[in-house]
């Protein structure tokens, strides 16, 4: 009789143990996606570039020739709320600040057989703001690739014009101004889940903004031509890198 219960409470010492093996080898519920809002915010670098510059006043030169016309690298800050509709698919509306980025131009001319050259500097910046959406392409051991666009609208500002005219010692400087454009963009990137809730990314963009303007342009000594002569930057992109972090609510 002893040894039979020996053997009882052996067997089920053997079946209370084996139990958590078993059941670990079973197949596991899978957690169902929950959607929901979140948070992002954006810090990056821009790589600008511009299609031409022009003035009213180039028609009155027989040749005119851009030599020249580069932006500096300059800081994105910016941030939004979204949607994520479900583990493929997430909107969002963001707003940024783009930072003032100097622009160096030199163009030659020649006028009645005289040539000339004109040295041009100033700074440009932008408030941009988009709707978008995004495409993420599965999930890799983490690491979530993801395309995307948005459409919007872009506040270009033109500051600190300046216009120099070395051969004829002449001077020109515009005042600020601002215009809203349409801008567009198209973004492909990597996010990575650190926690349930927080999402870091790194992401290209490609953005169009449109064109921006300088105020009209003046003489250092107040003569010339001083009205409807502003300096039109047209066709203006940028190539940026983004950091960013998402914070999903629930």
């Amino acid at each position: 009789m002893a040894s039979k219960n020996v053997v009882l409470l052996c067997a089920t010492a053997l079946v209370t143990l084996a139990g958590p093996a078993f059941a670990a080898d079973m197949p596991q519920p899978v957690p169902q996606y929950v959607g929901g809002w979140y948070l992002r915010g954006d810090i990056g670098w821009s790589s600008q570039a511009i299609g031409s510059l022009t003035n009213p006043l180039d028609s009155t030169a027989d040749t005119l020739t851009t030599v020249s016309k580069n932006f500096s690298s300059a800081g994105i800050f910016g941030g939004g709320i979204g949607y994520q509709f479900n583990d493929w698919f997430r909107t969002d509306l963001t707003g940024e600040y783009r930072g003032p980025s100097t622009f160096h131009g030199l163009q030659i001319y020649s006028t009645g057989g005289e040539e000339g050259t004109d040295e041009y500097t100033a700074t440009k910046s932008e408030w941009l703001f988009l709707a978008n959406a995004y495409v993420d392409l599965g999930n890799w051991r983490g690491i979530v690739p993801f395309v995307g666009g948005g459409i919007g609208a872009s506040r270009n500002t033109i500051s600190g014009f300046t216009d120099v005219n070395t051969p004829n010692l002449g001077v020109a400087y515009g005042g600020t101004a601002s215009t809203w454009q349409f801008a567009w963009a198209l973004t492909a990137g990597l996010g990575y889940q650190i926690s349930p809730n927080t999402t870091i990314e790194v992401a290209y963009r490609y953005l169009d903004l449109g064109k921006a303007m300088s105020g009209d342009l003046v003489t250092y000594d107040g003569s010339g031509p001083n009205t409807n002569n502003p300096s039109s930057f047209n066709h203006l992109t940028s190539q940026d890198v983004k950091f960013s972090i998402r914070y999903k609510f629930n």
